[in-house]
């Protein structure tokens, strides 16, 4: 049967499906898992949506009982299938994979299942796109553009400047940035104190084109800015709070889109792009695995397949024998 609507079963409330175990499991999953608020919203959504179409193979019934009789690999495997078969995106399908699995283990560790039946549920292998870069020609020109808007010292303008400046230059993610505090910055050795993923902290060096960026900033900048709420953040927004990361992607997506020659892209991209850039110069993958604050090389890997695909470019637009 196709995907069923959590709204539709049975006239239940969709958290009181199989005698409201979600709200348990949403409990579970904020304090014995310290999930955050996002994952705990999309896993609360795929497990309803999960629910909802075991009870409807069920005829309606949605006592706790039924739950252990309803939830099987053969449900969970059609369940997915409806997904599939609806036109849901593989990372979609993924995530819902991972809520399955998360939501069997719990209930069979209190007693909900007699098995974790989902163990063996196996994911759609994601397509992996290589990530959208700028070339070291339209990065030059990207910060050339935040420079101009910069040059006549006004609060905001030198904010945004040091915005794309930081999010080339270390090649830190938007949250990252927007998490910076002013004690964050070591100007002795040229250091960024982030707080990545995870809470993990590490050191990311920066230049002195950043150098100059935050001087300014902090000279001329963030006095203006500042008020009694800004507390410790490195960058405010025009009230005096931490600028948000979606203040922080407009900001990229107005820089860029004025420079000409180069695409509007986003925040990521200008990671994406710093990485690349590292690389192509000669620095080790480790090297760029800390810089970038990914757990495994290989999710730095992906660059190189960047560098490879345009060392093919090249070579194809160059040799004569290509």
């Amino acid at each position: 049967m196709g995907p069923v609507d959590a709204a539709e079963v049975g006239g239940n409330e969709p958290a009181d499906l199989f005698g409201g175990v979600v709200e348990d499991y949403v409990e579970y999953l904020r304090t014995s898992r310290s999930r955050s608020e996002a994952t705990v919203r999309s896993y609360r959504s795929d497990v309803l949506g999960l629910l909802a179409h075991l009870a409807g193979d069920a005829g309606g019934r949605t006592t706790a009982a039924d739950l252990a009789g309803a939830l099987t690999l053969p449900t969970l495997r059609g369940w997915l299938a409806a997904q599939v078969g609806a036109g849901a995106a593989r990372s979609t399908v993924a995530r819902r994979v991972a809520a399955a699995r998360s939501f069997s283990g719990w209930a069979a560790r209190i007693g909900l299942l007699t098995s974790d039946v989902a163990a063996r549920l196996e994911a759609p292998r994601a397509r992996r796109h290589l990530p959208e870069v700028l070339d070291v020609g339209q990065a030059a020109e990207t910060i050339r553009t935040a420079d101009l808007g910069a040059a006549e010292g006004d609060p905001i303008a030198l904010r945004d400047r040091l915005v794309v400046e930081l999010l080339y230059s270390c090649g830190i993610r938007v949250a990252e940035l927007c998490g910076l505090d002013v004690d964050d910055i070591d100007t002795e050795r040229r250091l960024l104190r982030v707080v990545g993923k995870g809470d993990r902290e590490r050191a990311v060096p920066y230049g002195p084109p950043a150098v100059r960026a935050l001087r300014a900033w902090l000279d001329a900048g963030r006095p203006e800015l500042a008020t009694t709420a800004s507390g410790p953040a490195l960058l405010v927004g025009v009230r005096g709070g931490r600028l948000d990361p979606r203040a922080a992607r407009r900001i990229v997506n107005e820089v860029t889109a004025a420079t000409p020659g180069a695409p509007q892209v986003s925040p990521h991209a200008l990671r994406h792009s710093s990485a690349t850039h590292l690389l192509e110069g000669g620095a080790d993958l480790r090297h760029v695995q800390e810089l970038l604050g990914h757990s495994t090389p290989a999710t730095t890997q992906i660059y190189t397949h960047v560098s490879a695909d345009r060392l093919r470019a090249a070579y194809r637009g160059a040799h004569p024998r290509a």
